[in-house]
């Protein structure tokens, strides 16, 4: 009896080896899209209090008379330094790009309990101060970055209206100094698919702060 008992123990201590190993992780996070994915929609808080999406922006330039071309999707904040050296960056690349087609589509990833001055309160605060044009979106309950693969900010995602992905990283080639610029990433990946042709470079090193979470 106490042999059937034993190998009984040893037969469940198997099986539970066997089904830990086989277990998918599902609380791992998604490596995140690739260039040529398709980027999924949300639909996110603004600083005004309005809910967007990609494809509420998209009818917003419709209803206006205008072409949307594609998305300018940048995770970024108030509080990391590398953000706010891109501030002003991004501010005139919205106004030189969105008339074109081309929105900024801010988003705020990191959870505002582990950086408060990252709260909704804050955002609105920064924006009124520096002026955002564009939207300026919080990622409530950080559901959003995971699945766009965002790890910096800013982190920045080029999609076309169609939301395919063409471009993933920097804005820039110099994060400390704006004068010192050499290739705007971005706006050099959007010449190219004007032109019909492929961004090159189509990914570079997003260079920032790491984002903010509990997990």
């Amino acid at each position: 009896m106490k042999n059937v008992i034993r190998l009984a123990l040893m037969l469940f201590v198997a099986l539970g080896v066997w089904t830990a190993a086989t277990t998918v992780d599902v609380s791992a996070p998604a490596e995140g899209l690739k260039v040529g994915d398709t980027a999924p929609d949300f639909q996110l808080k603004n600083i005004d209090g309005k809910m967007y999406s990609l494809e509420s922006i998209a009818k917003e330039y419709k209803k206006e008379g205008k072409e949307l071309k594609g998305y300018i999707v940048t995770f970024t904040c108030n509080t990391c330094p590398f953000a706010v050296k891109y501030e002003d960056r991004l501010i005139a690349t919205h106004k030189k790009m969105a008339e074109k087609g081309w929105p900024i589509v801010a988003i705020q990833p990191n959870d505002p309990e582990v950086q408060p001055g990252d709260s909704m309160e804050k955002m609105q605060e920064r924006a009124e101060e520096k002026g955002f044009p564009f939207v300026y979106l919080m990622d409530e309950g950080q559901k959003v970055y995971p699945q766009y693969g965002a790890s910096r900010t800013p982190h920045i995602y080029l999609l076309t209206a169609d939301r395919k992905v063409h471009y993933i990283g920097a804005l820039d080639d110099n994060a400390n100094n704006p004068d010192a610029v050499e290739t705007e990433y971005v706006v050099e990946a959007i010449k190219a698919i004007e032109a019909g042709k492929k961004a090159d470079p189509d990914f570079t090193r997003a260079i920032g702060c790491t984002i903010k979470t509990k997990k």
